[in-house]
């Protein structure tokens, strides 16, 4: 196979799945927070279950007008949406969907490489706050800002701890090292990952910088029509990044019963358990305050990383 033609495959496929599985998550939490909070809404567009909720909101995104605040600095406000959205199509072209060449590009640095574009995601905030001209915006993008420095620290012990088991920083690798008794063996990792992919999302009970009770929609409340729309579009790519590598890191990827073969279908299953329970815990548990949520992660996450990053290091010198 040509080259240009392999490589033109890989992003494809990478494309497809950027805009195919946010949009899944995306109806599967109507349905979930309706079923959970007895909605109706959800459940009467398109007759069957609300079939068409999802549709209806995207054309409902599509036929707002398109403002822009007179006093915004207009070219960082537009490109804002966008740069949220690039650090995680980035991340889904080294995330493997299974062995072999299901990856669109394999990096034997690809944790360092997912992690340092994930970062990116603060910067996306801190445009739209900025460059919107209203103090609510600035508020939010100044709180998500803290709060995305803030859970780097425990977010990139727990991928360490993991990586240091592995010995490797190849997300493959790590799949391929990986063994069923690394479920209780890093564990805590695991739960300070998931906790801290919560707050990079800024997802509830993580999701103080668009506390809709104080800040209208924080960073981005002055965006309207499409433009908020891939605000939210870049939400639930989130989702499906951060279930995804918490798939790969600590719940063996594509390892499953049965042969290599169906290892994409464990994959996509074991992501999208893990988006159901990013979904529940949205509908279960209320919003953290500005200092709870920082305690939690200086007192409680980042000396339990610690901990576990310790650990690891012990079992693999003694191993």
């Amino acid at each position: 196979m040509p080259v240009w033609l392999e490589l033109a495959l890989r992003v494809g496929g990478v494309m497809v799945a950027f805009l195919v599985l946010p949009l899944i998550v995306g109806q599967t939490e109507h349905k979930v927070m309706a079923h959970m909070q007895g909605r109706l809404g959800p459940m009467y567009a398109g007759a069957f279950h609300g079939w068409a909720q999802l549709v209806a909101d995207g054309v409902k995104f599509a036929q707002k007008e398109d403002v822009t605040p007179r006093a915004a600095d207009r070219p960082v406000f537009k490109f804002a949406p966008i740069i949220a959205l690039l650090p995680y199509m980035l991340a889904l072209l080294v995330i493997p969907l299974g062995p072999g060449d299901l990856v669109g590009q394999s990096l034997d640095i690809g944790l360092f490489f997912v992690l340092a574009v994930l970062g990116i995601g603060v910067v996306a905030v801190l445009m739209s706050g900025w460059a919107s001209a209203n103090k609510y915006s600035l508020l939010g993008a100044l709180r998500a800002a803290a709060q995305l420095m803030a859970y780097e620290l425990p977010l990139v012990l727990s991928a360490a701890s993991v990586a240091m088991a592995a010995g490797t920083l190849s997300l493959s690798g790590i799949v391929e090292a990986w063994r069923p008794w690394w479920l209780a063996w890093q564990l805590p990792a695991a739960i300070i990952f998931f906790i801290a992919g919560l707050a990079e999302i800024r997802r509830p009970p993580f999701d103080m910088p668009v506390a809709d009770s104080e800040l209208v929609f924080g960073y981005m409340t002055e965006y309207t029509g499409l433009r908020f729309a891939f605000f939210l579009l870049a939400e639930y790519v989130g989702i499906v990044v951060i279930s995804a590598l918490t798939s790969v890191l600590f719940l063996g990827g594509w390892h499953g019963p049965g042969p290599d073969s169906l290892g994409w279908l464990w994959m996509l299953i074991k992501t999208f358990a893990v988006a159901f329970v990013v979904i529940w815990i949205r509908v279960s548990y209320p919003r953290l305050r500005e200092d709870q949520l920082q305690r939690l992660c200086w007192l409680v996450l980042v000396p339990v990383a610690l901990a576990q990053l310790v650990l690891t290091a012990v079992v693999r010198v003694l191993g």
